[in-house]
């Protein structure tokens, strides 16, 4: 296993390639800033059992992340520019300047979106959905053919510049599919501790994967290799 001397962080090359080989990575963000252990996988690989192991194994909110130029071509908003409501405005988080949230969608084939077996064909679908909008072979006419919204997974907008702009998991998380070759549509999942209802600890995202053999990396290590 590809662990630094100095730590349990595995080597950014070991993450780069668990990831093109379709497989999760844990990835911690930064301890000045959310403090917070995602389950990130490429959404084109997700099936039923990988959103099981999101919902039983990490907790988080389930969340589709894809860049700014995929969502501009999408006309998929960050919802705290298109809500016109008291409760959008004055944003004052605690670990960053703005949201990543856009809206939530559901698969057109889906029945009510929230089951495993739903969940995994609308994050699996916007793997390719991604790769023609980049290309210009998609827009959002087809993009609400296909999807409906409101929905059952969230999707998140990368910050235009990625890793210059933001470091979040919606960035990180992005930056890796484009280091991996992999289409530009990452899942982001919160690790959660059933005992104290916070995040889950660093030491015990660690032992987490180690059980599973899934790659675990620091968002400074990313930054060093991705930025």
């Amino acid at each position: 296993m590809s662990r630094s001397a100095e730590s349990d962080y595995d080597t950014v090359e070991r993450v780069i390639d668990a990831f093109r080989a379709g497989d999760p990575v844990l990835i911690h963000d930064f301890d000045d800033r959310e403090g917070e252990v995602d389950l990130v996988y490429p959404a084109r690989s997700v099936a039923p059992l990988d959103v099981a192991r999101m919902r039983n194994d990490a907790g988080g909110l389930v969340c589709v992340a894809l860049p700014d130029d995929v969502a501009e071509t999408l006309s998929l908003p960050f919802m705290d520019e298109v809500l016109d409501h008291p409760a959008a405005n004055s944003h004052d988080l605690a670990y960053d300047s703005r949201s990543s949230f856009s809206f939530t969608v559901n698969h057109r084939e889906s029945f009510t979106g929230i089951t495993d077996r739903d969940r995994a064909m609308t994050i699996s679908r916007l793997a390719p959905v991604a790769e023609l909008a980049r290309a210009g072979d998609y827009d959002a006419d087809d993009f609400g053919g296909e999807f409906r919204a409101p929905g059952h997974v969230h999707l998140l907008r990368g910050a235009p510049n990625l890793l210059d702009d933001r470091q979040g998991h919606t960035e990180l998380g992005l930056a890796l599919a484009d280091e991996a070759g992999t289409a530009p549509a990452v899942v982001v999942c919160e690790m959660l501790d059933d005992e104290t209802g916070a995040a889950l600890p660093k030491s015990a995202a660690r032992d987490y994967a180690a059980r599973n053999d899934f790659a675990f990396v620091d968002g400074d290590r990313l930054l060093e290799v991705l930025r």
